[in-house]
């Protein structure tokens, strides 16, 4: 079995799909493009796809990852063409790359957000930044199907900064925030309100952008491209 790796991304419109939504899309462009999936065994069988650091409802993405099992080999770039043309406009193929094996998700180890403050001036957020870093700990809570829970967003938060201000909306500071995944996994929403609890910003985000989703190097505390080591394998 071929085991394909896939980056794509949810653009406009479609970053409100949610992820059984986009998993509903996706597999429909699968059949329409007539790209032999291996299933699963046993009597209900599944086409072999696994999602790996899914973003949440609401917030675009230029770094979505999935990997997908074929029956027979096919040209990876001949696969991204067929699901490009298949996909709606804003689910968008980025990449297409054979997997060298090894576990995808356990590759994605941080994410770098960009969150578009509506109604916050520069200054106002570089206050609330250096707050939020100076906290040793900050706790949220946020309801799940278990109900409210309780958790430090603090420590998901690698690195943080007010990188410019939105040119078409005025009094829109742009954050710039580096999240390492874990459990529970910290969102760009819990940020928001860790920021509300050290420095009493009260902010919603007019657009979370996910840019980059991959592995954290804690040397020069930048994230890497997940797929890096497929594409080496390709290449030699």
């Amino acid at each position: 079995m071929q085991r394909l790796r896939i980056r794509y991304a949810k653009r406009g419109r479609l970053r409100f799909t949610s992820h059984r939504d986009f998993s509903r899309a996706f597999e429909r462009a699968l059949v329409r493009s007539r790209v032999p999936m291996a299933y699963s065994s046993g009597f209900n069988p599944h086409p072999r796809i696994s999602y790996a650091g899914a973003a949440p409802t609401g917030s675009a993405s230029e770094a979505e990852y999935l990997e997908i099992g074929l029956a027979d080999r096919l040209d990876p770039a001949e696969v991204s063409a067929a699901l490009a043309s298949s996909l709606p406009d804003g689910l968008d193929v980025l990449e297409v790359v054979e997997s060298a094996g090894g576990s995808l998700a356990d590759r994605l180890e941080a994410s770098v957000w960009r969150l578009a403050l509506d109604g916050v001036e520069e200054e106002r957020a570089r206050e609330a930044v250096a707050a939020l870093l100076d906290a040793p700990e900050v706790l949220v809570e946020r309801m799940t199907k278990k109900g409210l829970r309780s958790f430090d967003a603090r420590a998901a938060v690698l690195r943080a900064a007010v990188v410019e201000a939105d040119p078409t909306r005025p009094g829109c500071a742009i954050l710039q925030v580096v999240l390492r995944h874990g459990s529970p996994s910290v969102r760009p929403d819990d940020v928001l309100a860790a920021l509300r609890e050290t420095s009493g910003l009260v902010a919603t985000a007019a657009l979370q952008q996910r840019v980059v989703q991959g592995p954290w190097d804690d040397a020069d505390g930048t994230v890497g491209d997940p797929l890096a080591p497929d594409r080496d394998a390709a290449d030699r």
